[in-house]
């Protein structure tokens, strides 16, 4: 069965995307910790995080590395926080958040954009990333 990221990346399911290689894919959280924050998955569809073969796993990162650099230079915020939890869905994704403090980190707290800001915001966030 397919999971909502798979139809993300099918295009069934719209996304903010963000960036994306032929392996992997950044679009914006639509429940958000913060302004900008992203979540980069592989498209080959795992579960658990550390169920990935070692190169997947390294690219993952790579391509996780390289999104945050360009939430960075958007996003005003002290650094870039990274949590894989993984529960809500059944795919392997990694939680980019611009913080300025550890409560931005906590997942219940979340922010609201309209449509015409989530546009903007990724819009934003793509012309920085250098992949």
């Amino acid at each position: 069965m397919s999971t909502l990221f798979t139809k993300i990346i099918s295009g069934e399911v719209p996304a903010h995307k963000v960036a994306e290689t032929e392996d992997f894919l950044a679009f914006l959280d639509i429940n958000p910790n913060a302004k900008g924050h992203t979540l980069c998955i592989p498209k080959k569809e795992v579960d658990k995080i550390f169920d990935l073969d070692e190169q997947t796993y390294l690219d993952l990162m790579a391509f996780s590395k390289k999104v945050a650099h360009a939430l960075e230079s958007t996003i005003d915020c002290k650094r870039v926080g990274l949590a894989v939890i993984g529960l809500e869905v059944p795919h392997v994704h990694v939680h980019l958040i611009p913080i300025n403090t550890m409560d931005d980190m906590r997942f219940q707290k979340k922010d609201s954009f309209s449509e015409d800001e989530f546009k903007s915001i990724a819009k934003s966030i793509s012309e920085n990333v250098s992949l």
